[in-house]
């Protein structure tokens, strides 16, 4: 099947759509084990007869089924297809697709895992029955696309029945993203919330959750109108009336959308497309909030509301506009939070933690990863960026904590946290790979002010990791680069560094210590062919010999470079400035962090093909940079040899260099010459060598050059999703790193805090 037909272009994302839910294997899910299952052992223990064990134990204590079970991270997403996104009842089996989908977005955004459930039940109480029977696989429930009125029953029987959260996303997770954005709307505008004026179309189950979530943040009843297919929705009308419309009918006789919007604050429309009109606009309130949430044609489409009320902050349903609201901002969160503290329910006060959590994280600086994933477009708090992007990590760690600890105070949790920054801490651990392995780091920096200069102070991704530094470190990021540029770069990101506050800025171009600078560099260099005239022209040109003469003249204590060039280039300068007082360069170190835990590979760019002295050197440096993480260090010193077995150049270097420090009384533990899968594999290392020094797989590779330390390192950021951390420089006295080019905000800020950690015994 073909999906390049570029005729159509309809017809082309149709044929995408298929082919992505059909290729390499059919739908979006699968099931992994884990635990090992690799022997007669390990079958013992998953099944007969060990699992006889845990089923005991929980028979004793149902409690314990959150201890030997997964069913404490499972939900169930569970429809019976009778209202399913803009399709309708298209019924169960038509619906797997997107229940499967849901079941994706809870597993990526939030780590939980999901089963979806179809079911061909129209009945809304026997569907209820159901689901409670559903009760002992799962910790809790999400109800998808069931259709209004039958939602309410569901969701009412299960909640009443069930001692788990039951949460119907269609109804609160739409309500939660209006409430945070209609929260900041207000803020922006400077309104309260009891004083504002609603007027919503739509009396269905989402309109109806979004009504209520507004009263319980401050609305006051008498000023919501609400309008359907019939009009207002008043006292005494009969046709077409629920229970829940019938809590919001005003007072007086039948009306229409047209005679209820004079003056409106806000309308919400989830509805149809094309209900509310430009003439209706222009008689709301000055700077109106529309939010036309209909899809995938709004009430009234954005260009015209703009056109109409230029100053109108608009949220849609669609990804094509400004304020997306997309319920992928709240469930996966939600449920994360009231699943770590074993909630028994999802109450008010959960939501509105949530609402909070949301509406806080737009009016914060933007993070790296969300700018990444939604390069172009302006993230900063605004009238055009009310909520966050669902791209942006740090809503695992806001929201979820922040549910979290309305389930706690509310007395809804059988599990409370007891130490919530560590919680928090936890859950941004589980989205930033590196933020584990980095705490140590983080912690040492912390305890001293350093000053770290950026040569190339102009790239965004250092903009980014200087914010970042302001706010997670007590540590004064210089950046070199011209300051009109760095402003407008800085107002572009939405970030809030600013010169002379929280930051310096170097002008290569006109900074008064320029004649202190070339006279420096020309002193240190005078009898390595620099003239003055170079000098002076390199003090204008290359922000990395302007940085390493800053360190040098102790104007900052470390420094950072390479988001673009060849590092031996910047090698080049960083030793001629700073290759003092026997500092020089050893080797470059790059933790590589997998889904096993963490690898550290060496050297990956500074000797090309190292002498045995210099691959001693680089193995005792990397136990001592290893141990700032956190890690005791057991080396491989790797090559095409094993243990003797081979006479070739490499495997000549590794023997020396393990026989100089055999020579020396180091106290980490080391081995080689071996292969890669001997280093990593005890098992295949004990065939080889059964009286090796070296017990459990290795967790440090050294090379004997640098050609396969890179190639092992750029393989494993490639086709293992490794997340590098480096490289470190060795051999400086932590006073300048090299970066790569394809370095992240993130991975800038945490070479920094490397960089901004006291020097002590490091290398």
């Amino acid at each position: 099947m073909s999906d390049r037909n570029t005729d159509d272009p309809q017809a082309a994302l149709r044929q995408a759509a298929l082919s992505y839910h059909q290729f390499p294997k059919p739908g979006k899910l699968e099931i992994r084990p884990t635990k090992p299952l690799a022997n007669g052992r390990d079958l013992s223990l998953a099944y007969s007869p060990g699992v006889a064990e845990a089923c005991t134990a929980i028979g004793a204590h149902a409690d314990r089924a959150f201890d030997y079970t997964a069913r404490g991270n499972l939900v169930a997403v569970v429809t019976n297809g009778t209202a399913v996104l803009g399709l309708g009842n298209i019924g169960a089996l038509a619906s797997k697709p997107v229940m499967e989908g849901k079941a994706v977005l809870f597993k990526k955004f939030a780590g939980i895992d999901c089963f979806d459930i179809e079911l061909n039940e129209s009945d809304p109480e026997r569907l209820a029955d159901i689901v409670c029977a559903l009760e002992p696989t799962f910790g809790a429930i999400n109800l998808e696309d069931i259709k209004a009125p039958d939602c309410f029953v569901v969701e009412k029987l299960c909640r009443e029945r069930m001692n788990i959260p039951v949460f119907h996303d269609d109804q609160h997770g739409t309500a939660i993203v209006v409430g945070a954005a209609a929260l900041n709307a207000l803020k922006l505008t400077d309104r309260e919330w009891a004083d504002i004026k609603v007027v919503s179309t739509g009396g269905g189950a989402a309109g109806i959750a979004c009504l209520n979530m507004l009263l319980t943040l401050g609305v006051q009843r008498e000023n919501v109108f609400l309008c359907d297919l019939h009009g207002l929705v008043h006292e005494g009308r009969e046709i077409d009336m629920t229970p829940q419309k019938a809590a919001y009918a005003q007072p007086g006789g039948p009306r229409d959308l047209g005679q209820v919007i004079d003056g409106a604050d806000l309308f919400l429309g989830l509805s149809g497309p094309g209900v509310l009109k430009p003439d209706m606009v222009s008689r709301m309130a000055p700077k109106p909030i529309i939010f036309a949430l209909a899809n995938p044609n709004p009430e009234i489409a954005y260009d015209l509301a703009k056109a109409t009320a230029p100053d109108a902050i608009i949220a849609t349903g669609r990804s094509d506009h400004p304020n997306q609201v997309n319920n992928v901002l709240c469930f996966p969160f939600i449920f994360r939070g009231a699943l770590d503290v074993g909630a028994t329910e999802i109450n008010e006060a959960m939501k509105v933690g949530c609402v909070e959590g949301i509406a806080a994280l737009a009016r914060a600086t933007t993070s790296a990863e969300a700018a990444a994933a939604y390069q172009g477009e302006q993230l900063t708090f605004g009238t055009d960026y009310l909520i966050p992007k669902p791209f942006d990590p740090r809503l695992m760690g806001v929201v979820a904590s922040s549910v979290a600890a309305a389930a706690m105070e509310s007395g809804v949790a059988t599990r409370p946290i007891e130490d919530m920054a560590a919680y928090k801490a936890n859950l941004d651990a589980s989205v930033f790979k590196s933020a584990m392995i980095m705490r140590p780091v983080f912690a040492a920096a912390a305890q001293a002010q350093r000053r770290i200069v950026f040569a190339e102070g102009e790239d965004e991704r250092v903009l980014r990791a200087a914010q970042a530094m302001t706010e997670e470190t007590t540590d004064i990021p210089i950046l070199i680069g011209r300051p009109d540029v760095i402003a407008t770069r800085i107002a572009r990101a939405g970030l809030t560094i600013e010169p002379g506050r929280n930051l310096e800025v170097v002008n290569p171009e006109n900074d008064p210590r320029y004649r202190d600078y070339w006279e420096t560099y020309h002193s240190l260099m005078a009898r390595k062919g620099v003239a003055p005239d170079l000098a002076r022209a390199v003090m204008r040109t290359n922000t990395t010999a302007i940085a390493a003469v800053m360190v040098s003249r102790d104007e900052a204590e470390s420094m950072i470079c390479g988001t673009f060039g060849q590092f031996l280039w910047h090698l080049r300068y960083v030793t001629e400035v700073l290759g003092q007082d026997g500092l020089h360069a050893v080797g470059a170190l790059s933790l590589m962090i997998l889904e096993d835990g963490p690898l550290f590979i060496a050297d990956t760019h500074v000797h090309a093909c190292p002498t045995p002295a210099q691959v001693t050197e680089t193995t005792i440096a990397c136990a001592r940079h290893v141990r700032r993480f956190g890690v005791e260090p057991k080396i491989a010193l790797c090559s095409g040899s094993q243990f003797g077995n081979l006479d070739s150049e490499s495997g000549k270097t590794m023997r020396a260099a393990v026989a100089a420090l055999d020579a020396m009384s180091l106290d980490f533990v080391y081995e080689g010459e071996m292969n890669v899968d001997a280093a990593l594999d005890p098992e295949l290392r004990a065939r080889f060598l059964p009286c090796s020094r070296m017990d459990g797989p290795a967790n440090v590779l050294v090379f004997a050059s640098t050609d396969a330390a890179g190639a092992t390192r750029n393989i494993l950021k490639a086709r293992a999703g490794g997340l590098e951390v480096g490289p470190l420089l060795m051999g400086m006295g932590n006073k300048a790193h090299i970066v790569t080019p394809s370095i992240t905000a993130r991975g800038l800020l945490n070479v920094s805090a490397l960089a901004g950690t006291p020097v002590a015994h490091y290398g």
